[in-house]
């Protein structure tokens, strides 16, 4: 899923093994969780929800690294503000997680934890049992290394994966790298939260599928991102996850920053 079109990741070398890829992440003392958020300028119960998900990004659970994405739905767009960060391909990526949860009908705000489990956005008992519910569970390290400004508006990655065992029970899983705004902020002058000056993190931009991992698989890749030459690199967060097909349970993610 691609969603800004001048954001494009382009393959340079690609490595897959029989065996775990030596990464420092293996030495992870922190269980990595991946919160996402779906939430909207247009609607009016999403602030709240937009400042709780700031304060977990504060990583406020000992034991456990709280990765944040902010994902603007476009279906409140037609209420009298266009969010400028919404997309039609993150409004899909919930209606996948809608289909999975059996819900009747998506909503914002709506927090979905590790692809496990969704509830209220602004639910922080639920957020907080259902992230230390994952502080024990195994994942599949991720790292991301080497993060830099190559080249004016080429940002160069080094990505590796542990290996996808038996244990997981799936055969295979998804590899996603995604580019947040690392902070934004928006004047609203329409809709629901008119008169309103909201800020964001973790603002999702581009989240793209770079490899599928088979069982006993390992992964060791470099990727060049060609940024929009509107961005600030120094406003991004990069963030690589592995998650099972059909958008089911994410095993393990990693974040970087430029350097």
């Amino acid at each position: 899923m691609k969603i800004l079109n001048r954001i494009c990741f382009v393959v340079l070398l690609l490595g897959i093994s029989g065996s775990g890829a030596k990464t420092s992440a293996q030495s992870r003392t922190r269980t990595p969780v991946v919160v996402e958020l779906f939430t909207s300028e247009g609607c009016s119960s999403c602030p709240p929800a937009d400042r709780f998900l700031n304060q977990l990004d504060q990583q406020p659970i000992p034991g456990i690294e709280i990765i944040v994405l902010s994902e603007h739905v476009d279906y409140w767009n037609h209420e009298g503000w266009s969010d400028r960060f919404s997309a039609s391909a993150i409004t899909g990526r919930q209606n996948e997680y809608g289909r999975r949860f059996d819900l009747n009908s998506v909503y914002t705000p709506q927090m979905v934890v590790d692809g496990a489990t969704q509830f209220g956005g602004s639910d922080s008992k639920k957020a907080e049992q259902a992230i230390q519910n994952l502080e024990r569970t195994p994942t599949v390290p991720v790292r991301l290394s080497l993060i830099s400004l190559n080249q004016p508006h080429t940002l160069q990655a080094h990505l590796e994966t542990g290996t996808l065992e038996n244990s997981f029970g799936v055969k295979s899983a998804d590899v996603y790298i995604a580019l947040a705004l690392n902070r934004a902020d928006s004047q609203i002058s329409g809709g629901e939260n008119s008169g309103r000056h909201l800020t964001h993190i973790a603002v999702l931009r581009s989240l793209t599928k770079v490899a599928e991992l088979r069982r006993g698989q390992s992964l060791s890749r470099d990727v060049a991102v060609e940024l929009d030459p509107l961005v600030d690199i120094h406003n991004l967060r990069v963030i690589a996850f592995v998650q099972e097909p059909h958008q089911g349970r994410i095993l393990g993610a990693g974040r970087g920053i430029v350097n």
